[in-house]
This record gives structure tokens, sequence and C-alpha cells, in this order.
């Protein structure tokens, strides 16, 4: 018994930091997927950037009525001359943003129809115009 005695009188002379490397790294997998799961999920935006308040941003209108027809800045328009008018208004403004006013009684095939015939046009920055619901109106 003395002898284990003296055992606990010595001072720590190393520390053994594999165990902290490995709980470290296991720790460090799990932050990496759940931040996977967790920006997967997330709705990409593109919110507007201003310098100064006198900027103006020039906008493309797409508007889909409840019964499928299509106008573009208050102009009734053709799916088939969508993709030349946006061509033509990216042409004229770099930068360029689209906004798609669905009705919420449009079909969602043709919301994506507007979206793909932007796309193709070069439109990149494209975004859905909504309204708060009733309770939240001022």
């Amino acid at each position: 018994m003395a002898a284990n005695a003296s055992n606990f009188d010595e001072g720590i002379t190393g520390i053994n930091v594999t165990p902290l490397v490995d709980i470290t790294l296991v720790l460090l997998i799990v932050f990496m997927v759940t931040a996977k799961l967790i920006a997967g999920q997330g709705m990409e935006l593109d919110l507007p950037k201003a310098a100064s308040a006198r900027v103006v941003q020039t906008v493309f209108t797409v508007t889909i009525t409840p019964n499928g027809r299509l106008e573009t800045n208050g102009q009734p328009t053709e799916v088939g001359s969508l993709r030349a008018r946006a061509k033509a208004a990216l042409a004229e403004t770099s930068g360029l943003r689209a906004v798609i006013q669905a009705s919420s009684a449009s079909s969602h095939g043709r919301v994506m129809q507007v979206m793909d015939e932007l796309r193709s046009a070069g439109l990149t920055r494209i975004a859905f115009a909504a309204e708060p619901p009733e309770e939240s109106r001022p």
C-alpha cells in the first residue's frame, strides 16, 4: 500500500490529447452535416442592395392572371414573345430583375413555364410578388 501512495504524489507529466481531437472532429462533422441540411431547406432570395436612395431599379414585371393570360409591364403578351421581350429589356438594362406576379388561382405549370422563359432569356434575378394575409394588413 505504501508503494501506491507514492504514485499519487507525482505530478502529471503529460496530457493525452487524442480523445479531445476525436471529440472535436466528430463535432465538426456533425456541424457540417447539419449546416448543409439547414441551408438546403432555405429559399434562395435576391435581396436588393442600395447605396443611395436616389438609385432607381428597373424591374421587368410579368403578371399571370387567374385564367392564365400574361402581361409584361402592363402590356398583354403571348408566351412565345415573352422570351424576346425579356431579352430586349435585359439588353437595355444590365442587372435587370424580374418579378412574377401570379394569381393564386393560376396553375403552377404556367408559373414554371414563365420562369423557364425568363431564365432562357438570360434573366437570373427572379422574384415572386406576394401580399400579406388579410389579418396582418395595417
